[in-house]
């Protein structure tokens, strides 16, 4: 029954507290001048959240002391793990300064860098954040079509001002927008046919990233390709976090080739870091040969970012992604038996996976419509008691640097919180 959820849960919440005072002091500092005790909105959790003194490899050191295997990667930013490769590349820049309000060569190396590694693209530019390459690339499709609709999906993050998840839209830009079911062919098929000579593009993320790690079809990357090719829009693709499943990011995968595609998170190393790019005639619109538009941004070159950049897409190549991602898909298959107990299923593709309070199948956003957001949050807390990090919202990415066995620890961990609540879950059924 119900009543057997929140017990669980206020236990859990009463172990997490006692464990974190240091944590609870410095949120309540925090408090005091950032609204929350945070400046990140997806990084709270009540009743507070838990402070991060130090990193190295793949382990975190909280406020108090507790060593805890980190499974969520900074949200995919963090692919390296905590690297001293990057860490040398930054040594590098404070040796030759930094902020020259000048061009210099790393910016040529990882823009090269990045056209090398994705066929659609054959120009960028440099953004702060993958929010901002987001907005960058939807304006410029709506420059380019001279059109103004967004064709978007239920469900889909694409940074903080493009979200559309509920209680999103007070801060959502002022575009018009259509908004439709993911993985759904005939309902783009029937927007373009209705609208097309409204709309600009159709931006989509090769998997729900927030909405869910929730992935694409073939069918539905394809449709989508086809029919905007039909009606002169764009397919602007989100590879913030896909970028990783292979050299070529999703579009390699999917065999799909976007108009505009936008990087984001781990090219930065841990730095920010955003980027958007496509062919050269849609890119023409920023030179000012051709096209003029003027992209500012204090910090688009800024001297760290450039420097890690070429250096971390060195890293990354084909063999290190397929070995991570199988790794993840792996993780993925474990986790889903282990959690079976509970009536859990894990969705997502190579190393980005969600744990979800459901026993799916989970296609689209709305299929998670009707879960119990308390299981969600008793889940990230046993796990963390037991010594792993993820997102609250059951969310892992995983880094270059947790070992085998930290992954066979994780499963077992969570095997044991399964085998814990497994009764909580019985009751709760019996409930409804």
């Amino acid at each position: 029954m119900a009543d057997a959820l929140d017990a669980a849960l206020v236990d859990a919440v009463r172990r997490y507290v006692e464990s974190n005072p240091e944590s609870a002091r410095l949120a309540r500092a925090a408090s005091e001048v950032l609204p929350g005790g945070n400046t990140r909105s997806v990084l709270h959790t009540d009743p507070f959240g838990v402070r991060v003194i130090g990193a190295e490899g793949a382990v975190l050191t909280t406020a108090d002391g507790a060593r805890v295997v980190d499974l969520l990667g900074d949200y995919s930013a963090g692919l390296l793990g905590h690297s001293s490769v990057v860490a040398d590349a930054v040594q590098d820049v404070l040796r030759r300064g930094w902020g020259y309000g000048a061009m210099s060569e790393p910016e040529t190396e990882f823009a090269r860098a990045l056209v090398d590694r994705f066929a659609s693209i054959d120009q960028v530019r440099f953004t702060n954040s993958g929010s901002e390459a987001n907005l960058m690339a939807v304006l410029t499709a709506r420059h380019v079509t001279g059109r103004d609709r967004i064709v978007v999906f239920e469900g889909a993050y694409h940074g903080g001002p493009m979200t559309f998840l509920p209680g999103s839209e007070p801060l959502r830009v002022p575009f018009t927008f259509s908004t439709l079911p993911y993985n759904d062919v005939a309902a783009v098929q029937a927007e373009l046919a209705e609208r097309g000579e409204e709309i600009a593009c159709v931006l989509v993320e090769p998997m729900l990233g927030a909405g869910g790690c929730i992935p694409a079809t073939v069918e539905f990357l394809a449709g989508i390709r086809q029919a905007t090719r039909e009606r002169g829009a764009l397919m602007v693709m989100d590879e913030v976090m896909t970028s990783r499943l292979a050299v070529g990011g999703a579009q390699e995968v999917y065999g799909v080739e976007a108009d505009l595609t936008v990087l984001g998170k781990y090219f930065g190393g841990g730095f920010s870091f955003g980027a958007f790019g496509g062919s050269r005639d849609v890119m023409a619109a920023f030179d000012p040969a051709r096209g003029g538009l003027t992209h500012g941004g204090t910090f688009n070159n800024n001297a760290f970012t450039m420097a890690v950049g070429p250096v971390v897409a060195g890293l990354l190549d084909a063999e290190t992604l397929a070995e991570l991602n199988g790794r993840g898909d792996d993780l993925r298959e474990h986790l889903s038996q282990a959690l079976a107990p509970v009536g859990f299923c894990v969705t997502g593709t190579g190393s980005m996976m969600t744990i979800h309070p459901t026993p799916g199948p989970v296609a689209r956003w709305s299929d998670l419509a009707g879960v119990d957001p308390r299981w969600r949050r008793l889940l990230f807390l046993d796990l963390l008691d037991r010594g792993f990090y993820i997102a609250e919202r059951g969310y892992l990415a995983l880094s270059l640097a947790v070992s085998g066995d930290e992954l066979d620890a994780f499963v077992e961990a969570a095997r044991a919180s399964a085998a814990a609540y497994r009764e909580v879950a019985e009751a709760e059924a019996l409930s409804r």
